[in-house]
């Protein structure tokens, strides 16, 4: 069993391929080829804002979106949010398959056609 959220977090997103992780902003970070899909903010700093969350890229429309939607599950994160990330908090047994979702098409947006190909066949 996984037992932090992060550990989940990292699971999903290294599960796509060739994402790696490397620590950015003092952060865990998820990367396909040099371009960021996701951020994990942890509640002990000022990045998670006391709640343990996952930045993703994402559209300025579906940013709105998810966020009018659900409030309780997803936030507008600083710094990236005006480019359209949006934040998914993980500290209230989130469903991590949506979770898993929502990293997918971040990770659909930054990276190369092959590697979407890739995606696509598995």
């Amino acid at each position: 069993m996984l037992k932090s959220p992060l550990d989940r977090l990292r699971k999903i997103s290294l599960a796509l391929p060739k994402a790696f992780e490397k620590i950015s902003h003092g952060e865990p970070t998820f990367w396909v080829h040099k371009r960021m899909f996701a951020m994990f903010a942890s509640a002990r700093n000022h990045h998670g804002d006391g709640r343990d969350a996952v930045w993703c890229k994402a559209s300025h429309m579906t940013q709105a979106m998810v966020v009018s939607r659900w409030p309780d599950r997803y936030f507008v994160p600083p710094y990236v949010g005006t480019s359209g990330w949006f934040g998914i908090y993980l500290d209230r047994r989130p469903n991590w398959a949506e979770v898993a979702d929502r990293l997918e098409g971040s990770y659909r947006m930054v990276a190369p056609k092959r590697l979407l190909a890739t995606l696509d066949e598995q």
